[in-house]
Order: structure tokens, then C-alpha cells, then sequence
């Protein structure tokens, strides 16, 4: 939403000009005389009052022809992990078998609220709901390398079997001896360019990669679950690892080709759909025609555009490569500006290639 309030728009104001790390991600600044948009903390010089135009999301100053600056990153800067966040997730990692109270993160001198407040923003959860699923996530592993349930509760630094036995069911919705060959989605967070996106993984591929912000998110979660028979719960496997590495690699404009395995459930047109968008080039783009041809019904070519939308892994599937019959970009579910940036860039850094 732009912000018309002008006591508002003069504090954000004040707030840019003193660079006020507080204020980041909380308002976009779109400068009207070079068409960029910023955060709080950008080191740019700062513009006059009457050339600028606040929004609340990054995704509005994307939606009115702003650019993203490239001193302060303002899609990938608002949004990252603030450095003591960043401590607290990796204690969580490196001891996955013990609580991170908040007597632990105050000894480290992080601020128990900061942590909550910024996982409460954006993961829709508490730092403690966060830890539980990590170390049910633990647990899970070690039942279904032949642990007794006993073992992995208290490794897993539960001080009762009942605890841990409530824990794990409220999770995974059953009880840990019915629940070894239970599916698993796992989600995690990456930041990038355009903003962040969740990556999910079952242990046979990727199964989402999309922007945080896409209306039909919790839909498509939904959706996997019901498909996969799985429950999701917050960790990381290599399937993940090798995502966020590749996502990286892609907008450092080193990386045109994914490799990493996908796991997308979907219909037999809908995976001869999916199939044929990752086989539209990097930096190139085809028609709903002729993705209909490519799979030869041309007659099918709304049903063609009702797949794309259905899509659960943007960019590693190229969804963004597929523009209407007359050349204009049509519908998007991060949005079309996303679009029209995903597709300049790769046709910037293919033509660099050349």
C-alpha cells in the first residue's frame, strides 16, 4: 500500500535521511527522478522530500516501475536474518539435540524478543515452535534409521518419553512408532534478489520454490501435503542445500541449467506441461501456442496456461519464460514484475555469454 499519511511520510522520511536500521523492511522509498526504490539504510544520497514515494512492501514499488537499487538491495536486505537472529538459527543447527532457551540466547547476547518477533514476521511462527520442529525433524531421522523411540526422545533432550511422544504426534500427527514410514516435506527460507522464497524438499526432490508473498501459498502447501501424504515441518536436506546453492549461483548470473531433482506432483498433463517449460532455453521465451505444440495439442491451450499456473517451483521450472500470443507478459503468481526482472536478467546475461 503507498503511504498517503504525511505525519507518516515525514517520519519515514526522517528516518532515511538518518539511516535508521530499525526502519528497515518496514517502508520502500521509490524515487521518482531515477525510478529506484530503497530501505532505510541505503548509503545513496538521499533525495528531496517531494521526489519520493513510500510504500509498505517491496512488492508495491515493483508493481508502480521502481527498480531495486543495488547499493542497499532492498529485496534482499529487508528481509535477511539480522545478525543475531542469524546466531540464534545457527545454534539451533549446530546443536539440534538441545533447547535454545532464552537464558542461552541472552548469554550470547542476542535478544530473546528480536529473535521472536522476527520469526513471528517471517515464518508465521515462534523461535521455539521453530526449534521443536528442528529437533522432531532430528528425532524423526534417527526412528527411521532403527532408533528406539526411547533413545531419540531423550537424545533429543526431552526429559520425558510422554513430552516427547506429545510433541512428536502434534507435528507429525501420529505417534513416533506409527510414524516411521511417514512422509516428511521439509521447508526452509532463502533470501534472493526479488525477495525471499520458501524451498520445500521431500526425500526424493525439490517440491516448492516460491516467493513468500504468493497468494496461493498456503493452497499449494496444502495441496503437497494431501498429494504426498506428508506432513511439513521446518529443516534442511541436501535436496535443499543443493536448491539454495543453485538459486544462488542463478542470480549471481552463473548458472543457467538446474540439476537438482524434483519431486512435483501433479497430473500426466500437468507434468508433460512442466516438462516442456524446462525445455524453453535460458533467456528465451515461447507462447502458450507454442507450448501447446511442443506437447502436440495445440488445442489445449488454455489447458496449457491452467498447468503453468499450477507450477509449484518457479524458476528452476521457467514459468516465467511462457508470455502471451501478442508478446505481453501475462498473468504471474510472484508477480509480473518479477517477470519482466527474471526475464531481462537472463536475457541480459545470456547476450554476456555470447
Amino acid at each position: 500500500m503507498q503511504v498517503t499519511d504525511q505525519q507518516l511520510i515525514n517520519k519515514y522520511y526522517r528516518a532515511l535521511v538518518e539511516r535508521k536500521s530499525d526502519f528497515a523492511g518496514i517502508f520502500y522509498v521509490g524515487v521518482k527522478t531515477t525510478d529506484i526504490f530503497c530501505i532505510a539504510t541505503c548509503r545513496a544520497r538521499k533525495p528531496k522530500l517531494e521526489n519520493v514515494v513510500f510504500y509498505t512492501t517491496f512488492k508495491e514499488a515493483l508493481d508502480n516501475g521502481f527498480r531495486p537499487c543495488k547499493i542497499c538491495k532492498p529485496t534482499e536486505n529487508a528481509h535477511a536474518a539480522p545478525p543475531q537472529v542469524t546466531v540464534a538459527i545457527a545454534l539451533v543447527k549446530e546443536n539440534p539435540k538441545q533447547k535454545v532457551s532464552d537464558a542461552l540466547l541472552r548469554e550470547q547476547g542476542i535478544s530473546p524478543e528480536v529473535v521472536r518477533r522476527w520469526f513471528n514476521k517471517n515464518y508465521g511462527m515462534t523461535f521455539q515452535a521453530y526449534q521443536r520442529m528442528y529437533r522432531v525433524n532430528t528425532a524423526y531421522q534417527e526412528l527411521k534409521s532403527g532408533k528406539a523411540a526411547t533413545a531419540a526422545a531423550f537424545d533429543a533432550g526431552y526429559e520425558s518419553l510422554s513430552g516427547f511422544g506429545y510433541t512428536y504426534k502434534k507435528i507429525l500427527g501420529k505417534s513416533p512408532q506409527k510414524s516411521v514410514n511417514k512422509s516428511v516435506i521439509l521447508i526452509s527460507r532463502l533470501t534472493t534478489p526479488l525477495g525471499p522464497m520458501f524451498v520445500a524438499a521431500t526425500n526424493q526432490g525439490i517440491c516448492l520454490l516460491e516467493f513468500v508473498d504468493r497468494k496461493m501459498l498456503e493452497t499449494e502447501l496444502k495441496d503437497l501435503q494431501r498429494l504426498l501424504q506428508a506432513q511439513i515441518m521446518v529443516g534442511e536436506n541436501q535436496y535443499i542445500e543443493q536448491a539454495k546453492a543453485e538459486v544462488t549461483a542463478y542470480f549471481e548470473g552463473k548458472l543457467q541449467v538446474f540439476e537438482v531433482p524434483l519431486d512435483t506432483p501433479g497430473t500426466d498433463f500437468q507434468q508433460l506441461v512442466w516438462g516442456a517449460l524446462q525445455n524453453v532455453p535460458y533467456g528465451k521465451t515461447a507462447t502458450y501456442q507454442q507450448q501447446a505444440k511442443r506437447i502436440d495439442n495445440i488445442q489445449a491451450v488454455r489447458a496449457v496456461g491452467t498447468a503453468n499456473g499450477a507450477n509449484r517451483v518457479s524458476i528452476i521450472v521457467p514459468c516465467h519464460r511462457v508470455i502471451g500470443k501478442n508478446g505481453q507478459l501475462t498473468g504471474y503468481g510472484g508477480g509480473l514484475e518479477r517477470k519482466r526482472w527474471l526475464l531481462d536478467f537472463e536475457r541480459k546475461h545470456l547476450n554476456e555469454k555470447l
